[in-house]
């Protein structure tokens, strides 16, 4: 299975809809919100190359990006490859 991370914060609407396509797909992720776990901000922007907008998202620790990518990737048919048998 595919090991997915997503780093968020609250009231984040961009958030929201990259955790419900996940869920609708029924994937299991780690959610990091970086607002209330210590230094998890840096964390993410260190990993994804200095992006400081939510949420960042990783499959086996690979960048797939924000919102945006992530359901970019899902419309061109990639997201089903990168997440393999957690598809």
């Amino acid at each position: 299975m595919a090991v997915v991370e997503i780093y968020t914060r609250p009231m984040c609407g961009f958030c929201y809809r990259a955790k419900k396509l996940l869920d609708s797909k029924g994937v299991s992720y780690t959610e990091y919100d970086i607002w209330a776990e210590g230094g998890r901000k840096a964390e993410m922007e260190k990993r994804s190359s200095g992006a400081q907008t939510v949420p960042q998202i990783f499959i086996d620790d690979a960048l797939v990006g924000g919102c945006d990518d992530l359901m970019a990737a899902e419309a061109d048919g990639s997201l089903d490859k990168l997440l393999g048998a957690a598809a």
